[in-house]
This record gives C-alpha cells, structure tokens and sequence, in this order.
C-alpha cells in the first residue's frame, strides 16, 4: 500500500470518527435543550394552588406614577387579578369598583329602602388576609441602559418618555416587584422580583399564557394584546410565581394565627388569677380600658394582658373589641 493511500484512509477515519461523535452528540444535546426550554415555559404558564393561602387584596403603590395609560394599558392591578383568579392560590376580595358597590347596598339597607329580609348589612364583608402591590424596580440614572427613576409624569407614554422605573419602552424590558403585607401585624411576609424583555414573549405564548387566560374577562386584555403588555406580563408572572413560592409556608388559619384584637371594658370589673373567678383578684378594671386577649378562654371568661403586662381572667360580658 502506498504511502498516499495510508493517509487517505487515516483521513477517512478520521472524517468518520469525527461524524460518529457528532450523531451521538446530537441527541443529548437536543435533551439537554429541551429541558431548558421546558423551564423557560414552565416560568410563562400560571402557578395552581390545591386549596387557597388565604384571602387578598390587590392595591396599586400609593405613590406609583401612572406608566401603563400612555401604553393604553389597564392598571397592573388587574394583571394581577387575573392571575390570582386563575391560580386559585388566593380568595381575592375587591377593595376597588366591588366595595364601592357594596357600601352604596348597605347605605341603602341603612335608610330603610331595601326590601325586608335583604340579608345585606354590617358584619357580612369578609376581611383580607393580605395586600399585594404591584410596582416597579426604581432606579436611578447611573443604573445602566435607559431606565430612568423619579416621577416623569406627563412625559410617560407615547414617544416622550422612553423609560421609567423597571421599564423601558424602547428596549421593551421590564423590571418589577411584587410585594404581599399581612394586614393583621403589618408584616411584609413576601417581596418578589420579575423580570423579562421582548425575546422571552415567545415562551409565553408557546406556553398558551396570551391564549384563552381570561385577560379580557379580567379587565387586562391589552397586556395579552400588545408586545410590551406582554413583556410586562411576563415580567409580573416571573414575580408572582415567586410570591406564591414563598408564601407556601403561611398558616392554614391567618386570623388565628395572628395576635388576638385588643378589647376595651364597657363595665367596671375585676381582673381575677384563673377562669373560675375565685382568688385574690389581680387588679380592678374601669370602664373604657384596653385589654390585650391572650387567645385562652373558658367558657364566658377570656385571659387578658393589660397595658402593664398583668395577666388574669374576665367575663367577656364586660367588654367589647376594640375597633
């Protein structure tokens, strides 16, 4: 065999090798591809609860700076809504149009002009466990890219205001946070971060997110309907995923859970050392002072702290909640 001949066949060898390797390379990397494509759209779909971690509200920032009307976008409020609704993670409860609603049909009751036997009044509306904002990341212009921070107020939308917070206009990236306050301690329990840009709206609507979500029932279909809607939505699902991650830990019972709702006396009383009122009695009560229940009762009578940290027992005849 020739000399040119030997090196052809090595050549061919190791053009051969070389294809081998590749052919079986191919399919691990594809694995390894669709896994991470699989991760990226489990991010885009609505996070589901088996039973609900408590009732919520969904507030915007007291401060926020109204970004969304100049992209004709609704209040991110509703974006939220939608997914709390569909997550079934929460029971939401309306403290907007809803309320205002309500509190008409018991002013109504009030005055007397309801049918009898209307069933609506005082005592009836059921109270939030939690509040959860909707916001953007601040930042400031040192921050890098074009997000800019403070209040830009008619220059936001349209063609004058390119970026503001956690949002760029131009670039389509957004930036949030999404916050969840125990309304009971006024403890922050959750902050989550979202974040996304135009190249991942693809993921979403892979994922059917922008598909029959019950945006437009929701009252936020221009954030199924335009691309930076889309990108924001992402961004706010990213964070609102994390939130329910976090948040999976919570009590079963969030009002019970809590610190009990201090009472004040109606009546004068007496303060005694168990819940059979017998024994030196620990302190005398007057009308009008606030008792803090301990969550012990026995039968009429509550264990109660007073202001100076004395603890005893009192029939609960001779007070009312604080309010």
């Amino acid at each position: 065999m020739t000399h040119q001949s030997r090196g052809s066949i090595a050549l061919y060898a190791g053009l051969l090798t070389l294809a081998v390797t590749a052919v079986l390379a191919a399919p691990a990397q594809a694995q390894r591809q669709s896994a991470q494509d699989q991760r990226k759209q489990k991010t885009a779909e609505i996070p589901t609860c088996a039973k609900p971690l408590g009732t919520i509200s969904v507030l915007e920032p007291e401060d926020a700076t109204d970004w969304w009307s100049g992209q004709q976008l609704p209040a991110p409020s509703k974006l939220i809504k939608v997914f709390v609704s569909k997550s079934r993670c929460f029971t939401l409860v309306d403290r907007g149009a809803g309320l205002d609603a309500a509190q008409r049909e018991r002013a109504l009751g009030a005055s007397g002009e309801l049918r009898n036997r209307a069933n609506v009044g005082k005592g009836q509306i059921k109270a939030a466990d939690y509040v959860m904002v909707p916001d953007l990341i601040s930042r400031n212009s040192n921050a890098g890219g074009n997000a800019i921070g403070g209040l830009i107020g008619g220059l936001v939308g349209g063609r004058a205001g390119a970026a503001i917070g956690g949002l760029n206009f131009q670039k389509k990236t957004a930036d949030v946070v999404l916050t969840v306050t125990d309304v009971r301690s006024t403890e922050q329990v959750a902050l989550a971060e979202g974040s996304a840009k135009k190249t991942d709206i693809g993921w979403g609507a892979g994922g059917g997110l922008f598909g029959g979500s019950g945006f437009g029932a929701g009252g936020a279909s221009g954030y199924a309907n335009t691309e930076i809607g889309q990108v924001i939505t992402l961004a706010y699902l990213q964070a609102y995923t994390d939130i329910v991650a976090q948040l999976g830990g919570l009590p079963d019972n969030a009002s019970a859970a809590n610190a009990q709702q201090a009472v004040s006396m109606t009546k004068p009383g007496r303060l005694f050392p168990n819940s059979k009122g017998t024994g030196k009695i620990v302190r005398t009560l007057d009308p009008g002072m606030m008792l803090y229940p301990t969550g012990n009762k026995d039968g009429m009578m509550w264990e109660v702290e007073d202001e100076l940290g004395n603890k005893g027992w009192v029939s609960s005849s001779l007070f009312e909640l604080a309010r």
